[in-house]
């Protein structure tokens, strides 16, 4: 999803930065309320005909206060700060320093919060023509009230009052200029950081998409194999019924041997469909890969593989081997497979260590290289690969580790509980 610059529209405040706008207008007011104390004290007027105290503080808190909700209605802050510092000006307030400072912070607001760009464009517009307005009927109130001999001292190439006149341009000039520049600059800012907020949504979107559509489709692959484990034993079951059946008569021990092979085969194929229909509860999709049969028993062909790859690859068998399921026997097959991948592909390693354990009740698959592990700050287990390793254990109830090793390079270890494997009949 993208934002185009003309329909976006910043967020108003935050209640913590209207509160903060508040404070801070009313400490400039307090500020700029101290610096007429001083103007007034220091004799700084600007004209013969200076108003009242009351006024004086009158426009001095008129152009000072509306900065406490600068932010809330920054049009309507800056049109009455603009009207508020001509009037003084008009009026001959002598504070004017601190006033300078509001009717800039006024306009730099209006150009970086105002939600609406083309009222803020016509009230920056307006807010200018009507100072340099006033700029120039001052100027002229100013000349012609000029004595004669108030020039007499300048040495410059330039008529005095000409300059005069370009410098008062040129000072009002760059500061609204400055003030506008920043106030859009702050309004970019704010929209390109908005941008950046929905883009960063959107990957992690696409991202959970991602590792959602690998789960399925390795839900689905791994329902593949299981089907064909479970018409496997099917299989078996008809052939040792129809077995049982021939010698029914004749040999009752030979027909015996065949019955528990049959009840062997229902309680594995049982076993493995309810493993399946688990896997495909909430799946959908269809698989890329078609299963191969590969089983643990065809660990050595992986390691032997990654040998030939370069790696100086080993593998041990600990523990008496004991007949597992197809299905588990192909989940530790993937889960080695799997590994063997990653320390080829992605972990620039020399060494790679398989090992495969059969405890009394687990089967335990240890793949382990001395590769550079994962990027430091990444969370374990969150690769498309380690999501079809963890599908696959869960499926068998069992538990997975992977992640970086202390010592360097990286380890994928995963059991199986054995409470349940038997030897699956001829």
């Amino acid at each position: 999803m993208s934002v185009e610059p003309t329909a976006w529209r910043r967020p108003g405040p935050t209640a913590r930065q209207l509160r903060n706008d508040v404070v801070i207008g009313v400490a400039v007011a307090a500020v700029a309320l101290f610096n007429l104390v001083l103007s007034t004290s220091a004799g700084m007027f600007f004209g013969d005909d200076v108003p009242s105290r009351p006024e004086q503080v009158l426009w001095t808190l008129a152009v000072t206060l509306p900065l406490a909700v600068r932010r809330r209605w920054p049009a309507a802050a800056a049109i009455v700060i603009s009207i508020a510092f001509i009037g003084a000006q008009v009026r001959h307030s002598p504070e004017q320093q601190i006033a300078n400072g509001a009717l800039s912070a006024a306009i730099y607001t209006l150009g970086a919060w105002d939600r609406d760009r083309a009222r803020a464009r016509w009230a920056q517009i307006g807010i200018v023509a009507a100072m340099f307005t006033w700029l120039g009927i001052a100027i002229a109130q100013t000349a012609a009230d000029l004595p004669a001999d108030a020039f007499e001292d300048a040495a410059g190439p330039l008529e005095p009052l000409l300059a005069t006149i370009i410098n008062g341009v040129l000072l009002n000039a760059l500061f609204f200029g400055f003030a506008i520049f920043f106030g859009e600059a702050a309004w970019i800012s704010a929209r390109r950081q908005h941008l950046l907020e929905v883009q960063a949504e959107e990957l992690r979107r696409l991202a959970a998409e991602a590792g959602e559509r690998a789960i399925m489709g390795e839900r689905v692959r791994i329902a593949r194999e299981l089907h064909d484990v479970v018409a496997h034993h099917v299989s078996v079951m008809g052939v040792q019924a129809a077995a049982a059946r021939r010698v029914m008569e004749k040999d009752l021990g030979k027909a015996r041997t065949a019955l528990a092979a049959v009840e062997q085969g229902a309680r594995t194929a049982v076993e493995e469909l309810r493993r399946m229909l688990s896997l495909l509860r909430a799946t959908g999709g269809t698989p890329d890969e078609r299963p191969t049969g590969s089983g643990v028993d065809r660990v050595d062909e992986l390691v032997s593989n990654a040998r030939d790859a370069g790696l100086a690859a080993t593998l041990g068998v600990y523990g008496e081997p004991v007949p597992l399921p197809e299905s588990l026997s192909q989940a530790a097959y993937r889960i080695v497979q799997e590994a063997v991948t990653n320390a080829l592909k992605h972990a620039n390693a020399s060494a790679l260590d398989v090992r495969v354990r059969y405890h009394t009740a687990e089967l335990e698959i240890d793949v382990t290289d001395d590769g550079r592990g994962a990027p430091p700050g990444a969370t374990a287990g969150v690769g498309l690969g380690l999501i079809g390793m963890r599908e696959r254990v869960t499926a068998h109830d069992g538990t997975l580790e992977a992640g970086s090793r202390a010592d360097g390079g990286y380890r994928v270890r995963a059991r199986f509980p054995l409470a349940h494997a038997e030897a699956v009949p001829a």
